[in-house]
């Protein structure tokens, strides 16, 4: 299969940067009208679905909303991903997956293996047990030709006190990811315009980087920011903050987007606004 970073990148180029996250909240439901089940779970993620389909290149299931409702949710989660796929759209699990040896392995098989019932384009990951914990999902990205977006600078403010402290040779945690990163997408001798595997940096810490010498544009890895809109991170604000790394990053809207529902051809016209946004 073509590697994730070069279909990312085929994406931007067709679509743009915009992520459109699939996060079927209870106040969604409740704000749609939709009753808080397996149904109403479905109807919105498949409104979203159509709504982001030859729209944008990526789209974004928050997997915690479709775990909450058990078996059935999970279901309807395989039916998003297909459906997602179907429509042409990449699609990243944000799953947060992260654990050491063999359980690290069966995480990047249930998802990234294209056989399987989650298989996505990309899974986020972490590697707050250490980033060598992340090979066998590393090694089978290759393997697969998906993709990982590892957390490295996340917007709640609390992931500071371990993301910025520091460790050997005076390093911050979050900057050592970034290199890990950066060794593993040069490991891959890949040579594309983008990565495989990427980070995930909140679009209202990105300055983070650059006030603690952090190079995001090192080794050129896809870059997940979640929190443009209703987090109250601004298209001009994302492009000042990212700098040199701006044209690797996956631009994620979740309510900004969502709250324009129930109707597809409302959420449809907040998708359009926040594309030309960005443009």
């Amino acid at each position: 299969m073509t590697p994730f970073g070069t279909r990312l990148a085929e994406a931007f180029d067709a679509h743009g940067q915009l992520c459109v996250g699939v996060d079927p909240h209870p106040a969604i439901l409740s704000q749609w009208g939709l009753p808080q089940d397996p149904r109403g779970l479905r109807e919105c993620a498949m409104r979203v679905i159509e709504a982001a389909a030859g729209r944008v290149g990526v789209v974004k299931p928050q997997v915690a909303f479709f775990e909450s409702h058990g078996v059935r949710g999970l279901h309807v989660l395989t039916e998003v991903i297909e459906a997602a796929k179907q429509a042409g759209l990449l699609v990243i699990a944000d799953a947060k997956r992260g654990d050491i040896g063999s359980t690290m392995e069966a995480y990047a098989e249930a998802w990234l293996n294209p056989t399987k019932d989650f298989a996505v384009d990309a899974l986020t990951v972490s590697p707050f047990l250490g980033f060598a914990s992340l090979e066998p999902a590393v090694r089978l990205s290759e393997s697969y030709g998906a993709g990982l977006f590892v957390l490295a600078l996340t917007s709640n403010p609390e992931g500071q006190q371990v993301q910025l402290a520091h460790g050997e040779n005076d390093q911050t945690v979050a900057g050592s990811i970034v290199e890990a990163v950066a060794a593993s997408n040069a490991a891959a001798g890949q040579g594309a315009r983008l990565g495989n595997v990427g980070l995930v940096v909140g679009a209202t810490t990105a300055h983070l980087a650059e006030e603690n010498g952090i190079d995001l544009s090192e080794g050129k890895p896809p870059i997940l920011a979640p929190g443009y809109g209703a987090q109250g991170a601004s298209a001009a604000r994302m492009r000042s903050t990212f700098g040199a790394a701006w044209d690797q990053v996956v631009v994620n809207s979740s309510r900004a987007i969502l709250s324009a529902g129930p109707t597809v051809t409302d959420i449809v016209s907040n998708i359009e606004q926040a594309r030309a946004d960005l443009e």
